[in-house]
């Protein structure tokens, strides 16, 4: 059974499917080797594609549980980011394009909270000074919405279908319904 979720690193309703489903989906359902899991980065704002970026600076093994905190980083992320003021937000606009990321990586708080993951910040400076990695992500996000319809996030495909639901609650079942176990 292939699981793919649709999600954004800022979107609160993705933070409170990861914290409601983390052990359980991981435990009970792909741990058992009925359920395949994948999780698809669906940037929606400059702040997204910062953090996917930045998820994507470690090494693979590591993806799932940065993304995981990434998502329940996101009341301070939000925080820092008002803390930032309009001046600054303003200057990182201004900035060229290659260091855009990493302006609004410092403003959001994201460089301090990879440091302390194993990311430093030369290596987060690096990984978020090429445009085209950050345009990929946005193109990956435009054909995914073409082709499963995807409006808003999270947004589940079970087997090559979209499902109707964006909570554990609503997917559980699903999965069960399935073959899962």
């Amino acid at each position: 059974i292939k699981l793919v979720e649709f999600a954004s690193l800022t979107c609160s309703h993705c933070a409170e499917f990861a914290e409601a489903s983390a052990v359980e989906l991981a435990e009970t359902f792909v741990a058992s080797g009925r359920v395949s899991y994948e999780f698809r980065n669906f940037v929606r704002d400059p702040i997204d594609i910062t953090a996917a970026q930045l998820v994507r600076c470690a090494p693979p093994e590591a993806f799932f549980a940065l993304t995981d905190q990434v998502l329940a980083f996101q009341p301070a992320l939000f925080e820092n980011w008002q803390k930032a003021g309009e001046a600054q937000l303003k200057a990182i606009d201004t900035l060229p394009v290659e260091k855009r990321g990493l302006g609004i990586a410092q403003a959001a708080g994201l460089t301090d909270f990879f440091a302390t993951r194993g990311i430093s910040r030369d290596q987060a400076a690096t990984c978020l000074a090429d445009p085209a990695k950050a345009q990929d992500l946005a193109r990956r996000t435009e054909a995914q919405s073409k082709q499963f319809d995807i409006t808003g996030t999270p947004t589940f495909v079970i087997n090559g279908s979209k499902v109707q639901g964006n909570t554990w609650a609503e997917i559980k079942p699903l999965l069960e319904n399935a073959g899962a176990r």
